[in-house]
């Protein structure tokens, strides 16, 4: 396994990241800037840039990488279009690098909530409605794929609320450390059970912890 990895430096992607070295699996990150990328990753991971708006810089970064984990997201802003651009058009970018070189697996992280078309967030610049866009566009592939949607994503690593894992358009509401989403991201390379589903989590005070692989083979 070699693992390719777009929004590495953002605070769900890095964690992705460390999880993966953790794993002993080697990383290619894309980044924007590597210069900035090499003081938030670890030294073993494989750093190159580009953008995920260029698909010939995709390209050469992914070649002989076999699975890709996608942690994207338009940065905070005033241009109407980030959402579109990064969320949509590039995540099509990578689908379509992924499927000419090969990728064994494609795991995206989304988000809670993106079939509600009325929901506050799609206040800014419809974000939610792109990610949900990118979403069918992976369905569509062809490839295998894993989305992961996870609620309000929070910080705190030392979270140790339980994992509620259900199907798409499940979960409306709640929180779930990015710790944890990393690591559904992770396993989700592992687990047969994952594969070409969409997965929706929160964490939950007194919910009955269970393992990855039953969590996802609860999803339909």
């Amino acid at each position: 396994m070699k693992a390719f990895i777009a929004g590495a430096t953002g605070a769900t992607g890095s964690r992705i990241v460390t999880q993966l070295v953790d794993r002993g699996v080697p990383v290619v990150a894309f980044v924007r800037d590597a210069a900035a990328a090499r003081g938030k990753l670890p030294i073993e991971v494989t750093l190159v840039e580009g953008n995920v708006t260029d698909k010939e810089s995709i390209r050469g970064a992914m070649a002989g990488c076999t699975v890709l984990l996608s942690a994207t997201g338009a940065r905070p802003g005033f241009d109407p279009t980030g959402p579109y651009q990064v969320d949509y058009e590039g995540t099509k970018n990578l689908v379509d690098v992924a499927q000419e070189v090969g990728i064994e697996h494609f795991v995206m992280v989304s988000s809670l909530c993106v079939s509600r078309f009325f929901h506050p967030l799609n206040l800014f610049f419809l974000i939610l409605y792109w990610k949900q866009q990118a979403e069918a566009y992976l369905q569509a592939s062809g490839l295998t794929y894993t989305i992961v949607r996870p609620g309000g994503l929070k910080d705190d690593d030392t979270d140790s609320r339980a994992l509620i894992m259900a199907p798409a358009d499940t979960l409306f509401e709640g929180s779930v450390p990015r710790l944890k989403v990393a690591q559904v991201c992770v396993e989700a390379l592992y687990l047969p059970q994952s594969r070409n589903k969409i997965v929706e989590i929160v964490a939950q005070e007194n919910a009955n912890p269970q393992p990855y692989e039953a969590l996802f083979a609860g999803v339909a």
